[in-house]
């Protein structure tokens, strides 16, 4: 694939940016040299690979629910900077 000017302002255009010449041809020749790459990957044999899934061996480790008990209305309103009977009291954030 051949990168030239306009490929680069088009593909500025899409992205919003504005290039100098001297950005424009630097991306020019960063960008060529990563198609290069990937044109090289292209040619790697992979018959047979199965694909990757996972970075490593290592899978979720889930364990079971269990069911415990909570603490009392009472215990929780206890460190409350600011409570009523039954609920702890914030500041007002929404004005009408």
């Amino acid at each position: 694939m051949e990168v030239n000017e306009q490929l680069i302002e088009n593909l500025a255009n899409l992205a919003r940016l504005r290039f100098t010449e001297t950005e424009t041809q630097s991306f020019k020749t960063d960008l060529q040299r990563m198609i290069t790459f990937v044109e090289q990957l292209k040619q790697v044999d992979t018959t047979g690979v199965v694909p990757l899934l996972h970075m490593s061996e290592t899978r979720n480790v889930l364990r079971e629910d269990e069911i415990n008990g909570s603490i009392s209305r009472e215990e929780a309103l206890k460190n409350a900077p600011q409570k009523d009977n039954q609920f702890i009291l914030v500041p007002k954030v929404i004005k009408k």
